[in-house]
């Protein structure tokens, strides 16, 4: 069709492709159902015999069982893409689209779990299918439900994140870490400007604020500022009482009690992170930063600046969230190896040490670093296995990790 632009083709292939396939997953067998024998061993009477052993040890579900190597990814299409509440229906492209990574990068067996409609009863439906799988990964909540669905589930006794904060959050540390070696900044010294304040700029403050950069030590960075739609987060803010989570920034950030605008958040920073709304920042905002800048400007498909604007401006170094720009930071270089690791160890939770330990393996799997190489590429798959043996050394130490 001539006058496509790039964007309207991947559109009409996108939809091509799914309605030829009807969807993009499928089941298939792992053992053979050719005859009787075949049977009795997959299906009745064999199967009772397995059943009877995890009846006795439910752990030996692990081993019997797909639970071992599969995770439901669970939405209720409240926060989907940059589409916002699309509903559960309109969801299940992205989750197969997941699910489908998921198998790619880590062979993991994940499904889309899209739940009709968030109500109080939400929780308690995640609980009841926590005993198929090994994970469960939350995708596209909206925020502050996001959060308190996450705080919810953490005792079911398998690992739970919400990919939107903690993937997100993973790469950021990585990339900021390589970021610090390249423009010779030290980590502890940064004054970090986080701009967006919703499920992946609380995670992102609280990797970098609470949990601090060595993976056996507290360097916390020396503060981060946080800006909403309102401006600073800060502690005397009127109405933060009534948002449980940015109150919980307001008391971890902003130590020097700034106010005022995102402008004002900006000057004199060392690192401006965004996870908000398409040019939010200008060069102006850049030129006002200490020396070498860094810039991870992240939202989609637009970021906050375009890297040659901020570059123009003074960035030393820049990443986005897109594909076709250097430093892509997308959670896609995360969740495969984080649930591959914790699923390697039939881990228990998800905890901090494995987070740092993923973005830590992340950072050091760049081999020769420069402004426009600070992370992996997204299709390296060595990328997972490498994130993977972190994460479980990190849940072992933790004490995460089932001995089965």
């Amino acid at each position: 069709m001539e006058g496509d632009t790039g964007k309207e083709k991947i559109y009409r292939e996108a939809l091509q492709l799914h309605e030829r396939h009807r969807g993009k997953l499928e089941i298939h067998s792992k053992v053979p159902l050719e005859n009787r024998q075949d049977l009795s061993r997959a299906y009745t009477p064999g199967v009772a015999e397995v059943c009877r052993a995890i009846q006795k040890d439910r752990n030996l579900a692990y081993r019997y069982t797909l639970k071992g190597n599969s995770v439901a990814i669970v939405t209720d299409g409240s926060a989907v893409l940059g589409l916002g509440n699309i509903g559960p229906y309109a969801a299940i492209p992205v989750m197969e689209g997941k699910a489908i990574l998921f198998k790619k990068f880590a062979n993991i067996d994940a499904f889309p779990i899209c739940f009709e409609s968030y109500h109080t009863g939400f929780v308690d439906e995640v609980r009841n299918i926590a005993p198929v799988f090994g994970g469960i990964n939350l995708e596209d909540i909206a925020a502050p439900k996001c959060f308190e669905v996450e705080e919810a589930l953490q005792d079911i006794g398998i690992p739970v994140m919400h990919d939107d904060q903690h993937g997100t959050a993973i790469v950021v540390l990585a990339a900021l870490i390589n970021a610090c070696k390249v423009t010779k900044k030290s980590f502890e010294d940064l004054q970090i400007v986080v701009c967006g304040a919703g499920a992946a700029g609380y995670a992102i403050v609280r990797l970098l604020g609470c949990i601090g950069y060595g993976p056996n030590v507290c360097r916390k960075v020396r503060d981060i500022v946080v800006c909403d739609t309102r401006g600073i987060i800060h502690r005397k803010r009127e109405g933060l009482y009534t948002n449980k989570y940015k109150f919980i920034l307001a008391d971890e950030t902003n130590h020097a009690g700034k106010t005022g605008t995102l402008a004002d958040a900006v000057e004199g920073a060392d690192v401006l992170i965004g996870v908000s709304s398409p040019g939010v920042f200008t060069e102006k905002m850049i030129r006002s930063m200490n020396d070498d800048p860094i810039v991870f400007a992240m939202a989609n498909p637009v970021p906050e600046i375009m890297p040659h604007l901020a570059k123009k401006a003074g960035a030393s170094v820049v990443g986005t969230g897109r594909s076709d720009f250097p430093n892509q930071i997308n959670n896609a270089l995360a969740f495969p190896g984080v649930f591959r690791g914790a699923l390697d160890v039939f881990a228990t939770r998800m905890s901090e040490e494995m987070k740092v330990a993923a973005a830590h393996a992340l950072a050091g799997y760049v081999p020769e670093l420069d402004p426009e190489h600070i992370v992996p590429a997204v299709l390296d798959r060595e990328v997972t296995m490498q994130v993977a043996a972190g994460v479980r050394e990190a849940a072992i130490v933790s004490g995460c990790a089932r001995n089965i």
